[in-house]
């Protein structure tokens, strides 16, 4: 990960936090934190509300009761513009690049709060993170395999260069190597350099491999949490998501 795209990361926390739509809760009483060069991920099964949690987070989606503190930052319902100042970047499971622009002009999105002269500087150091889109840089976003639309899509969030990197199952539908190399090079690279990532993640195995800490989500509330080795001790972790028995002592 380039340095000039890593900041230190920032404390993001969450307490006692509901949200939804039209006043009804899809989450309900979620207490959850990201620290500062970790990684940690939220895994569950489809409809557990895992989208509707980060989106609340970084103020898509209303919340209704609880608190959302980034840093020193209370930022619970703040405007996704607001929360992008503040250095979160936030990667959603679709509609995450614009497909009639070519990869350069999503870029230039990207870095809509910057100086017109700092742009192109973030460009390059987004170009060394992705060396692969340097060649691309012409082409149609919606032309991109799989792969290259999701690491465009980070780097058009990384243009900014959060401290907090949220991101919604960025290797969905992509194929296993390439979900692999994301995970484990880009989005832990990203930690590594200080920063913090919340992530929301289907692969349960791909995702313990790169966490600190994980949290489950079933029904719209958090029913287990836990350092990965711990979890893949946890017999009703292992059956539910990792397909086995626990390992016995």
């Amino acid at each position: 990960m380039s340095a000039e795209l890593s900041k230190p990361g920032q404390h993001l926390v969450a307490t006692g936090l509901s949200a939804g739509y039209d006043g009804r809760a899809i989450v309900s009483g979620i207490d959850i934190e990201a620290l500062p060069g970790t990684v940690a991920s939220i895994v569950g099964p489809n409809g557990s509300g895992k989208s509707t949690l980060l989106k609340s987070l970084v103020g898509v989606v209303k919340v209704l009761e609880g608190q959302v503190k980034i840093g020193d930052n209370v930022v619970t319902n703040t405007a996704p513009e607001e929360i992008a100042k503040l250095g979160i970047g936030y990667v959603p499971q679709i509609d995450d690049v614009f497909p009639p622009l070519s990869v350069r002009e999503n870029l230039e999105i990207g870095g809509y709060l910057l100086p017109r002269r700092d742009v192109e500087a973030s460009i390059e150091a987004v170009l060394e993170s992705f060396p692969r889109l340097k060649s691309m840089l012409t082409r149609k976003a919606g032309k991109l395999s799989g792969g290259e639309r999701k690491m465009l899509a980070m780097g058009r969030v990384l243009m900014l260069s959060p401290s907090v990197l949220v991101l919604d199952e960025p290797t969905a539908n992509l194929a296993p190597l390439v979900a692999t190399q994301l995970l484990e090079e880009y989005i832990r690279g990203f930690a590594d350099a200080g920063s913090t990532v919340l992530l929301v993640e289907q692969r349960a195995k791909a995702a313990l491999r790169i966490s600190n800490w994980t949290y489950v989500l079933g029904g719209g509330r958090i029913v287990l949490s836990g350092a990965p080795k711990d979890l893949e001790e946890n017999p009703l972790f292992v059956e539910s998501f990792l397909g086995g028995a626990a390992p016995t002592k």
